[in-house]
């Protein structure tokens, strides 16, 4: 069903286009006055170009045309894939309001819904299967707009949306090998390919950000891909598996609107408080951030894989350690105990003390 010799090809043209590509969008940023300024809530001190997301859908879009892959609602994807990317493009030119970006998300999310591109059925645990019925269109919104603006709110440091999204586009691929979903496979497989091409640009200390036209994309094709691949798969807890591979951008969405609700804020406000903060206040370095949001996009990246895979009784280990991941990362965002991280301080005078004994021991 695949040729990988094709597959290969397409990778190194999206990856070669986004690389070289991103040059001129670059200058086309700053010609246009699409800039990202400095502030007191930002980590970057100088002028730096937006529009990045530009490169990487060009990337994916000249990589998919060597595939040439066919679907029934290629058309309806491709449309709402250009109306994000308008959407992105203006606000990282004009900052549009949040009403004006969610209305271009749900205009885009409109053309799958009419194209009959939705969320029918969901499997979960100890139900089993079941049918969405009038509520499919209202979840199939959620999703998409959901998962679109958990990929903007973790775009906070140079390459971190880039390579997260990357990790979770690899657990994708590897789920549409395995199944042999060839669409989803395809558009993961440019995806990763022009995320590649792109990070060599934007990995710290970045010379452009993909601004809201990359990650407003990137979630809305992850999010497309979700409901072609893994929403249409009927194996058990088929619903979770999205979540498991995107739970670094899904649960610092859920975390921050927790604790605004919390702190009376407006779930909407903009704020220093994203898991990524977080790291930084606690003296990891930029890139080391970055680093360790990749590690654990990784293992839950995994995670999902062996999870659609393996029997039930090896999923409750895998269980186990989600919730303990989760644990982890809800100690970050300052969730636990009134901002207590009793895991994290124990790791951390355990990893300590070993690394003293080895130096007393030199």
């Amino acid at each position: 069903m695949f040729n990988y010799l094709d597959l290969g090809v397409a990778f190194l043209i999206a990856l070669i286009s986004s690389l070289v590509l991103t040059y001129p969008v670059k200058k086309l940023a700053f010609k246009i006055g699409a800039v990202d300024l400095p502030n007191d809530r930002k980590i970057h001190k100088k002028i730096t170009p937006r529009l990045g997301g530009l490169s990487i859908f060009l990337g994916a879009f000249i990589g998919a045309i060597y595939l040439q892959p066919q679907h029934e609602h290629l058309v309806e994807i491709v449309v709402g894939a250009i109306v994000i990317i308008i959407t992105g493009a203006l606000d990282d030119r004009f900052t549009l309001r949040p009403i004006a970006k969610l209305t271009g998300q749900l205009i885009a999310t409109s053309f799958l819904i009419s194209g009959g591109l939705i969320i029918e059925k969901i499997t979960l645990p100890l139900i089993g299967q079941v049918e969405l019925g009038f509520f499919s269109v209202l979840v199939t919104v959620i999703w998409v707009v959901g998962i679109t603006n958990a990929i903007n709110l973790i775009d906070g440091l140079d390459g971190l949306a880039t390579g997260v999204t990357t990790i979770a586009l690899i657990s994708l691929f590897i789920m549409a090998i395995l199944d042999v979903q060839v669409l989803v496979a395809y558009f993961c497989l440019v995806l990763i390919g022009s995320n590649l091409g792109f990070l060599y640009h934007n990995f710290y200390p970045a010379k452009i950000y993909m601004g809201d036209t990359g990650s407003n994309f990137l979630g809305y094709m992850i999010a497309v891909i979700s409901i072609l691949g893994l929403f249409k798969n009927i194996a058990l807890l088929s619903f979770v598996i999205p979540i498991i591979v995107l739970a670094v951008p899904i649960f610092d969405t859920l975390f921050a609107i927790l604790r605004r609700s919390i702190n009376k804020q407006n779930i909407m406000m903009a704020d220093n408080k994203h898991i990524h903060y977080q790291l930084l206040s606690a003296g990891y370095s930029h890139r080391k951030t970055v680093l360790i949001l990749y590690g654990i996009s990784g293992i839950f990246g995994a995670l999902a894989v062996i999870f659609s895979n393996a029997s039930i009784t090896a999923n409750l280990f895998v269980v186990i350690i989600l919730i303990f991941l989760l644990h982890i990362l809800a100690e970050i965002a300052g969730l636990v105990l009134g901002g207590k991280r009793p895991v994290l301080s124990f790791f951390r005078r355990l990893f300590g003390r070993g690394r003293k004994e080895r130096e007393s021991n030199s």
